[in-house]
């Protein structure tokens, strides 16, 4: 337990220095500790459909879509389908593609009173690399995280 509270406190330094307004934001591997560690974590992930079937699942993670594929536009169900889904006393975890969708997902739950909604940092892929990959320089799959292949 003393590893997860050091965990949520590096979290909550991270929300501090670059000014979250959420409870903070974890690495990929802290996340899933933070989700296997903590009863009642949920792990949200953001991503678009297209990128769940194309890319990759992460098993016994909630789906919703942050912004809905082809369109790219914001999805307006989406705190509903939050609320719906994850209790808002939960721990609740947020993961895209690189970290930016999940940070506006994390920004807007916090605002309707999940107190402790995390980024993930990284996403599931990563930044491009130099060749403009993803999946080489940072991300859950980078890291060796439990995902499932489409």
């Amino acid at each position: 337990m003393s590893e997860l509270h050091d965990i949520l406190a590096a979290a909550g330094r991270r929300r501090t220095e670059l000014g979250l307004p959420y409870a903070g934001a974890l690495t990929p591997p802290e996340a899933y500790a933070v989700w296997r560690g903590i009863p009642g974590a949920v792990l949200v992930d953001c991503r678009t459909r297209a990128e769940w079937d194309w890319v990759g699942r992460v098993p016994g993670a909630v789906e919703i879509e942050w912004v809905t594929y082809p369109e790219m536009t914001l999805n307006p169900h989406f705190l509903t389908q939050l609320r719906r889904q994850v209790d808002p006393e939960a721990v609740v975890l947020f993961l895209c593609r690189s970290g930016a969708r999940s940070h506006h997902a994390a920004s807007a739950a916090a605002a309707a009173g999940y107190a402790s909604a995390y980024n993930i940092l990284e996403g599931f892929e990563g930044d491009k690399d130099a060749e403009g990959h993803r999946g080489t320089v940072g991300g859950w799959k980078f890291h060796g995280l439990p995902w499932l292949s489409p």
